[in-house]
């Protein structure tokens, strides 16, 4: 049970007690291990350090009524890390030692798993350890894969409320070849302008729209959604391909949705929210309503400011198949 400590909490700010690791030398994988968490022997001149090579994934774990704990498209995050490793040029992780590296590590921290609304969030993580620090144009050959767990609360613990977002139509969030790689990078690059965003607008997020065209948030995809329509940026590689996103995506013409993928414009966006609804998706928050855009000053009310009907149910139908009280017709639930 946890205690009121920890469900306050910020998100990912607990680690469970376990982790996973493997390496990679010799142009192979080695077996794995489950460990005490603790410091990693890192040599200060490896290759991540240096040269940024690191990506990593963010999945979660519920634990259902029946004491069951279940991974929420596990495949897909496996999939989505093997593709930024592939991209960044470090040694592919094996999908099926991936796969048993999580199952064992949450087996290890089952213990620890919260019950609803909480959950068991899982960051499998992969850096280049090569220590070289003169391997700018030189791809790492030696690697660690780990896998770390945190015990998650109610991300809307004290109430969900409508975001600011602030409209950036000048700065990309990262380099546009690799905005579909889960690297630290891409968040590092968003930081800047997100924090001085907030500084001087008091904005939760800042949406990057370079040239015009409505991309993502800083840290999640971008939704806009009204009555029997959802209309989202397609898939290009300038943006992270969320597992949550597309599980909305998916679900949505069940719940009688219409989904349109294509590019659109500011224009078009502020246009949409005047009566209709605008929101993110993410692995941590599932899907968060936005209130009000800012540009150029101006403060746009989204629709009547509040958290809109349309996301609320969208929400609701993703959270209650995570946690198993309605059916998982698509085999998205792994249970461990």
């Amino acid at each position: 049970m946890a205690t009121p400590l920890a469900q306050n909490a910020p998100f990912g700010s607990i680690l469970a007690g376990q982790m996973a690791v493997a390496e990679y030398n010799n142009g192979a994988w080695g077996g794995f291990d489950v460990r005490p968490v603790a410091p990693l022997p890192l040599s200060p001149a490896a290759h991540v350090l240096h040269y940024g090579s690191a990506c990593f994934e963010g999945a979660k774990a519920f634990l259902h009524a029946d004491g069951s704990v279940n991974i929420f498209r596990l495949d897909k995050h496996i999939a989505r890390m093997r593709q930024s490793a592939r991209l960044l040029v470090l040694p592919e992780p094996d999908p099926l030692q991936l796969r048993a590296m999580v199952l064992a590590a949450i087996e290890q921290n089952r213990a620890e798993v919260p019950a609803a609304p909480g959950a068991l969030y899982l960051r499998p993580m992969l850096i280049g350890t090569t220590p070289n620090i003169g391997a700018a144009a030189t791809p790492s050959t030696a690697a660690m894969l780990i896998v770390l767990c945190s015990p998650v609360w109610d991300y809307f613990a004290g109430g969900a409320h409508p975001l600011r977002i602030f409209v950036e139509e000048h700065a990309t969030r990262c380099a546009a070849h690799l905005g579909m790689v889960k690297t630290g990078g891409n968040y590092a690059a968003a930081l800047g302008p997100t924090l001085a965003a907030r500084q001087q607008y008091g904005v939760d997020q800042v949406l990057f729209c370079p040239g015009g065209e409505v991309q993502e948030t800083g840290a999640a995809n971008f939704l806009l959604i009204r009555d029997g329509h959802i209309l989202t940026r397609s898939l290009d590689s300038t943006f992270l391909h969320g597992v949550t996103r597309d599980s909305f995506l998916q679900l949505a013409p069940d719940l009688g949705y219409r989904v349109e993928e294509r590019v659109f414009g500011v224009e078009e966006m502020l246009e949409w929210v005047q009566d209709g609804e605008a929101a993110l998706s993410g692995t941590a928050a599932v899907l968060s309503g936005v209130g009000t855009l800012l540009r150029g000053g101006q403060e746009i009310r989204v629709s009547d400011g509040g958290i809109g009907p349309n996301t609320q149910r969208l929400r609701a139908a993703l959270i209650g198949l995570q946690q198993g009280i309605v059916p998982d017709t698509r085999g998205w639930l792994t249970r461990v």
